[in-house]
């Protein structure tokens, strides 16, 4: 098997995905990346006074917290966060439907930054890099929201929202950043991270 200099640099070690997120799984499997999943529940709550990058930092970093006794020698653990900033605010998962079709009723028509930070443990280190993309939605009309809502759910993603599915199909018009990022990993900061990690 023809193997990346990636793959070549991390033969005998171990990489951990620390998240459940389907769209995170995908990502490091298209990267031609060997790994498993390992899951921990972490209450996402960050301290008050936090904003944007802070947020998705500091929780980036809190997931890998409960791995921390259980990390071995050759073992590199991948955690990340997605947080949407709009307005001075984080939009985070939302509650319920009524949620949901808030956050993107907010959305509609503006610009909004996507921050995602990827955090990456090993027993001897920690590196952290982060990214943000601009993303602007053209005016939504009220039954686009509730259609996208109810057909999708999207109540597991930032923002009430997933540039991949239907409604960033149909309502995205300007994107300046990795599209990677807004799906909820920055690819290019792990693959550039673990180069310098391992050299």
């Amino acid at each position: 098997m023809i193997e990346s200099p990636l793959q070549q640099r991390l033969r005998g070690h171990n990489l951990i995905l620390g998240s459940a997120s389907p769209r995170r799984k995908s990502f490091l499997e298209q990267m031609g990346l060997d790994f498993e999943v390992r899951t921990k529940m972490v209450e996402e709550v960050y301290p008050d006074g936090l904003e944007g990058l802070e947020i998705s930092e500091y929780l980036a970093k809190l997931k890998a917290v409960p791995f921390f006794g259980e990390l071995g020698d050759r073992d590199i653990l991948i955690t990340s966060d997605t947080v949407v900033w709009h307005r001075g605010l984080s939009l985070a998962k939302a509650a319920d439907r009524e949620d949901a079709i808030r956050m993107l009723r907010t959305l509609s028509g503006e610009l909004h930054q996507v921050i995602s930070s990827v955090c990456i443990t090993t027993r001897r280190e920690q590196k952290i890099e982060s990214a943000t993309t601009w993303v602007r939605f053209r005016e939504l009309a009220q039954a686009e929201i509730e259609y996208y809502v109810d057909r999708y759910r999207p109540y597991d993603k930032a923002g009430a929202y997933g540039i991949q599915e239907w409604i960033g199909l149909v309502g995205i018009v300007e994107i300046q950043g990795s599209h990677p990022n807004v799906v909820g990993l920055p690819t290019h900061l792990v693959y550039q991270c673990l180069l310098d990690m391992f050299p």
